[in-house]
């Protein structure tokens, strides 16, 4: 069981980036509140906000805390080129979706982000238990990490948690989007 003091996560190493991909990664995390929606439209938000959120329950089960977390992991996805999914799967595995987790590496919140990185690209008031700072810092850092192994995701996740190489973790991360995660939304539609 994980808890907020000990998430069972590893962690991402640091590895020097060039100027200039330290600069757009900076770019990238600064902090700055969703415009409006991620969501093609209302329709899709209703129906992928529902169905998240039911499955979400009994992990935060506060509704409107829920569906902020929702709406704030749609954004930072999309914003990033992922899939919200896909996240929602990392993010279980990383930190069993406990806003305070902190791994043993030192990894901090919902995607254990190491705090090497808001020296490396962040500003130093960037607080990562803060739920879009953290959900910024670990869609960025993952997006970085799919374009450094050009697409290839089970890279992408060893590297993102500090296991390059090894298995058990991408699988793992893959086993969680595919069985609690999985949502499209045409399939759901053909059910009405």
């Amino acid at each position: 069981m994980l808890t907020a003091s000990a998430a069972q996560a590893g962690a991402q190493k640091y590895e020097p980036l060039s100027a200039s991909v330290q600069a757009v990664l900076s770019r990238t995390v600064s902090d700055r509140a969703p415009p409006t929606s991620s969501f093609q439209d209302s329709l899709a938000a209703v129906d992928w906000l529902s169905e998240m959120s039911r499955r979400l329950e009994k992990r935060i089960p506060d509704r409107e805390g829920r569906l902020e977390f929702l709406r704030s992991v749609h954004y930072e996805a999309t914003r990033a080129g992922l899939d919200p999914q896909l996240v929602l799967g990392l993010i279980q595995v990383e930190s069993g979706f406990k806003k305070y987790a902190v791994s043993t590496a030192g990894a901090r919140g919902f995607m254990q982000v190491m705090p090497f990185w808001v020296k490396l690209v962040g500003r130093s008031d960037d607080n990562l238990f803060h739920l879009r700072t953290n959900l910024r810092y670990g869609c960025t850092i993952l997006r970085h990490y799919l374009d450094l192994e050009r697409g290839d995701l089970y890279r992408a996740l060893g590297r993102y948690n500090g296991s390059l190489g090894q298995p058990q973790y991408p699988n793992t991360v893959r086993a969680a989007w595919d069985r609690h995660w999985s949502y499209t939304r045409s399939s759901k539609l053909a059910l009405r």
